[in-house]
């Protein structure tokens, strides 16, 4: 087992989380906060756009069962990696589009998969790469949430079609 992590912002973690979790090779997906210079952020300061973090999802994943590049091709296709601080009606720099990587050598790694994933958009891609600086774990409430609340109204009608389109694109990636 070679056990990697990447931090990932493409809108409202929890429609990633969701995502992420039904990946198979995915060990592991935890919600937070990273980009900003707020220590110890919490959801009303990321929220309010003055920590100046993005709310992000930690995957901790087997690269010997999924490797960084389809995390990514999953990641590009499931959100929309050309539009500035804004994911649907999620509006604020805390919705960014942003990959935050662990290593190194997955920079290269990610700027490939962006110039593969450039030809697929009909704009250009405004997605943010940086090496990981700080990552802050967002509170209790916000982990798991889909799971915990899929009847709740932003589940329904944002998430479960998100999900739906995952399972459907990436059925040999899926868990279910």
């Amino acid at each position: 087992m070679a056990i990697e992590e990447v931090v990932l912002g493409g809108g409202c973690f929890w429609c990633l989380e969701a995502i992420f979790q039904e990946t198979r090779g995915v060990l592991d997906v935890q919600s937070g906060y990273s980009g900003g210079a707020l220590d110890n952020p919490d959801y009303h300061s990321v929220c309010s756009g003055a920590s100046g973090h993005a709310e992000v999802v930690k995957l901790r994943f087997d690269n010997e069962l999924i490797t960084l590049r389809e995390l990514l091709e999953i990641f590009f296709t499931m959100h929309d990696p050309t539009t500035l601080n804004r994911q649907g009606n999620d509006v604020g720099t805390q919705y960014r589009s942003v990959v935050y990587y662990c290593q190194a050598s997955q920079l290269a790694q990610v700027q490939a998969v962006m110039a593969a994933m450039a030809g697929v958009w009909d704009a250009p891609l405004v997605t943010e790469v940086k090496a990981l600086e700080n990552w802050y774990p967002a509170e209790a409430h916000h982990q798991n949430y889909f799971r915990r609340h899929a009847e709740q109204g932003y589940c329904a009608i944002v998430i479960a079609p998100k999900v739906a389109k995952f399972r459907q694109i990436f059925a040999a990636r899926s868990k279910v």
